[in-house]
């Protein structure tokens, strides 16, 4: 009775507001500092200064915090220092199960976009639909080990996308100084109100169109490099 409660939408649009309005405190309440702005530049303007698309991803377990990695790029578009980021859209990828509709429903709240799909079952449809948005000068954001792990191993769609797309990957990671980490198979972490939190943007990857599969290792190591990074960043403070 109660999984078939949890299941029906109208439960699951309310836990999601409820979500969203939580993270949204949480956000407002961190002291966010952002590093690799340069990796930003790099990725997201072409060398002639024109704006152009990218792929942020990071693993399962920080996606609770990755939204804040929205607020302060449009914090640095808003500044001057991000051109023409404003015009831009931020895709993710949502599975169609019951999971996958809950996310959608909170990261909708938050201001992202989503597409259907998945980095391994229909991993080649999924990329398909985020490769248009790319090229339409979009972000996209992935969970590589999304949605139920294994732990910290990329699925190929991550390569497929970066691949097809020609555009850079982004391994990106943040951390707060307050979470809870739970007992799941990604370890996940809810971080807290009233924190200090910073979001790590590491060099970014430009994968050849026949490098989507071999190119993964280097995407896993790149992704918890920057789980390294944030993780020290916040032990220093």
């Amino acid at each position: 009775m109660l999984r078939r409660l949890i299941r029906h939408p109208r439960t699951q649009g309310m836990l999601a507001a409820l979500l969203a309005g939580y993270m949204a405190l949480v956000y407002r309440t961190t002291r966010w500092t952002l590093l690799g702005h340069e990796h930003l530049l790099a990725a997201m303007l072409t060398p002639a200064g024109q704006p152009q698309g990218a792929i942020f991803a990071c693993w399962h377990e920080r996606i609770g915090i990755m939204p804040a990695m929205l607020r302060l790029v449009r914090q640095e578009a808003a500044a001057g220092r991000l051109p023409g980021f404003t015009e831009r859209q931020v895709f993710a990828l949502a599975s169609g199960h019951r999971d996958g509709r809950l996310l959608a429903g909170v990261i909708n709240r938050l201001g992202f976009h989503t597409v259907s799909g998945s980095t391994r079952r229909g991993g080649a449809a999924g990329a398909l639909g985020l490769t248009r948005r790319l090229r339409q000068g979009h972000v996209v954001v992935l969970t590589p080990d999304g949605p139920r792990g294994p732990r910290r191993r990329a699925a190929p769609g991550v390569g497929l996308l970066a691949a097809m797309s020609g555009l850079a990957l982004l391994p990106c990671a943040a951390r707060t100084s307050r979470v809870l980490a739970f007992n799941s198979w990604d370890r996940f972490l809810l971080p807290l109100p009233f924190a200090r939190g910073v979001v790590v943007v590491g060099a970014p990857l430009f994968l050849a169109r026949d490098a989507a599969e071999t190119a993964l290792p280097g995407i896993e190591a790149a992704l918890t490099a920057a789980c390294a990074t944030a993780d020290a960043w916040v032990a220093g403070r």
